[in-house]
């Protein structure tokens, strides 16, 4: 089973205000695929910051995977990285 939800990926988006639709539209259609969801970005009374990290433990084919990066490398200011973990 480990094999199948082995995978963190990494989301970082930038400009997060204009991203923030498109990336919420592409996670939605692979929530199946989502076990974990963190959110992180600096915010305070006075400040917010422009960017944002998301993290995500997801499960599922590698395809399937493979396919949500793709989408969400497509989007700009949005840069993602994928980690296999295997033990």
């Amino acid at each position: 089973m480990m094999e199948q939800c082995g995978y963190i990926m990494a989301v970082l988006q930038e400009h997060r205000v204009e991203t923030a639709t498109k990336v919420q539209e592409i996670l939605t259609r692979y929530g199946c695929n989502i076990r974990v969801r963190l959110g992180l970005h600096d915010a305070g009374i006075e400040t917010c910051s422009p960017s944002g990290l998301i993290l995500l433990q997801i499960c599922g084919p590698k395809a399937d995977i493979e396919q949500m990066q793709s989408e969400l490398q497509k989007v700009p200011y949005v840069k993602v990285k994928l980690m296999s973990l295997e033990f």
